[in-house]
């Protein structure tokens, strides 16, 4: 059951169904772009209307930040469909999943330039409602240009209804308007709101964390891109130690707030009965399904597309076996994580295993479980709230740069948070942390939550990681006829077959360039006008 919320929020959070909502409460008059803003409920609908495009993206970035690294690969549909493409390097200007998710956040960034517009010059909206409602739009707004920064590179900057430049900005420039934004965003939200899903002065400052935790990264720049474009080797990593610190700062205004903390139970983050649950999600994307929202969340569909058959490919899915084998088996986010055993309620509990030689695992946190038969019904409704920060997502941000700062002894306790609830005890807690013991905690919490791509790009390591896919069970010769023998002497499948192309494409491929996607064409086909393109697409 879907969590009560104020009235007024509740008002507003109903209104996603379209990029500008419009009122259906008899006191309220429809709100469009050429209304004046006439009362309070007006200006929350107003705003309500950004969080439409931000919606449809919910599953789609799966399809950029997962896909195109080294553990996931995709098999929705034909081979040339866009998912199955961004899996093997192979994206294009047209191909989809780029095209929707770039347009989707411009059509958020003019919904949000529209809603400030219209609720800063109104006279009928009350202070405490303007300064409440242009926080939401801005901390939206800055957002969704954390997004573009990080997967486009320089973009324009467009921050009013009028602008329509096509002229990049630069990456310091994009930056440094998210950083405005999110700041203005966090002296005007209210300090928490115990729904994730409406914005905080808690989000802001977490967002605000890791914001300047990718920009203190130094990523590349147009040019540093064009000169490692075909190389096949990773460019240099280096950190700008004063953003940084204040990515340490602003998370720890998150952790000093005392309004957020860790869940005890690391698989209680996940499914429709534990959605946007507070202490530990700090911002959420509000999902009630297709034909509810503007667009249902599909990643639980996408990674449990057929249920129990097992003979079906997945629309995303792990790529090989070797990273649940690899996972200390007393860890408790791997069995939930890469989910290899499964009961269907529909057939008196009967146990499949999701494992080689048949198929390989399923990522566990897009499987619901939460109630009778979640795992089944789930699939098709497509109502989980998508989680967009939460609380151990903080303190990894602050270990992080800490240990790239040289403190790595006040990174310490913040892993070993993250390790004793993994283990339920103290066991395995660290005695001295590393940045590789840093970045692989990143992988153990955050399977399948859309942060892959982008760790491997803030630390210049995304063509070594996908080359690692060469000492994959699956990528050995034995695996690329089906019908054949196996290294593991089992006879090939097709589902296997097929896997050995996606790991020899991922390696075979990856090169600099795809440490940006391509400025993608609009959602018709038509040239954005968006010049120069990225350097080798």
């Amino acid at each position: 059951m879907k969590k009560l919320v104020s009235l007024k929020a509740l008002f507003a959070l109903l209104l996603l169904v379209a990029f500008y909502s419009c009122s259906k409460n008899e006191n309220d008059v429809i709100v469009d772009e050429s209304n004046v803003v006439t009362s309070d409920g007006q200006a929350y609908a107003l705003v309500s209307g950004i969080y439409g495009p931000i919606q449809t993206i919910s599953s789609s970035l799966s399809f950029l930040i997962e896909s195109a690294t080294e553990g996931t690969i995709s098999f929705e549909g034909e081979e040339n469909e866009p998912g199955p493409v961004v899996s093997r390097f192979e994206t294009l200007p047209t191909t989809w999943y780029p095209v929707k998710v770039y347009s989707r956040l411009y059509k958020a960034i003019g919904a949000a330039n529209d809603a400030i517009e219209k609720v800063s010059a109104s006279t009928a909206v009350s202070d405490d409602t303007k300064k409440v409602t242009v926080g939401r739009a801005k901390f939206l707004r800055g957002l969704s240009y954390s997004y573009l920064v990080q997967l486009f590179g320089e973009v324009p900057l467009r921050l009013q209804t009028t602008d329509s430049t096509k002229t990049r900005a630069s990456i310091d420039q994009v930056y440094t308007q998210i950083v405005k934004d999110l700041t203005d965003a966090e002296a005007a939200l209210p300090e928490y709101d115990s729904s994730p899903i409406i914005p905080s002065k808690g989000a802001a400052d977490a967002i605000l964390s890791r914001v300047y935790l990718a920009w203190g990264s130094n990523p590349l720049t147009q040019d540093q891109l064009a000169s490692i474009v075909n190389s096949t080797t990773d460019p240099t990593y280096s950190v700008d130690k004063t953003k940084l610190q204040l990515a340490v700062t602003y998370a720890d205004k998150v952790i000093n707030s005392g309004n957020y903390s860790l869940l005890t139970d690391f698989t209680k983050l996940f499914g429709r009965t534990n959605e946007s649950k507070a202490p530990e999600h700090i911002f959420t994307i509000r999902h009630d399904g297709d034909g509810i929202d503007a667009q249902g969340n599909h990643q639980t569909h996408c990674a449990f597309t057929f249920a129990f058959d097992l003979v079906k490919d997945n629309h995303i899915g792990p790529s090989d076996i070797n990273l649940y084998t690899q996972w200390d088996s007393t860890d408790t986010r791997r069995n939930f994580s890469y989910t290899t055993y499964l009961q269907n309620p529909e057939e008196n509990n009967k146990g499949y295993y999701f494992l080689p030689p048949v198929t390989l695992s399923r990522f566990g946190k897009g499987i619901d479980r939460s109630y009778y038969d979640a795992v089944n019904l789930t699939i098709k409704t497509n109502d989980v709230d998508r989680i967009e920060i939460r609380y151990a997502e903080v303190l990894l941000i602050k270990a992080e740069a800490l240990v790239e700062l040289g403190r790595n002894s006040e990174a310490l306790p913040l892993i070993n948070q993250l390790r004793t609830r993994a283990y339920g005890n103290t066991s395995h807690n660290l005695t001295a942390v590393t940045r590789d013991d840093v970045r692989k905690e990143w992988r153990y919490e955050t399977v399948y939550e859309q942060k892959h791509w982008l760790n491997l790009v803030r630390w210049k390591t995304l063509i070594s990681s996908v080359k690692s896919v060469k000492d994959f069970e699956h990528y050995d010769e034995s695996y690329k006829t089906a019908g054949g023998t196996g290294k593991d002497g089992s006879t090939v499948n097709a589902f296997f077959a097929k896997v050995y192309k996606h790991l020899h494409a991922k390696y075979d491929n990856v090169k600099g360039k795809y440490y940006r996607f391509p400025i993608p064409t609009g959602e018709s086909g038509q040239d954005l006008g968006v010049k120069p393109q990225n350097p080798g697409y």
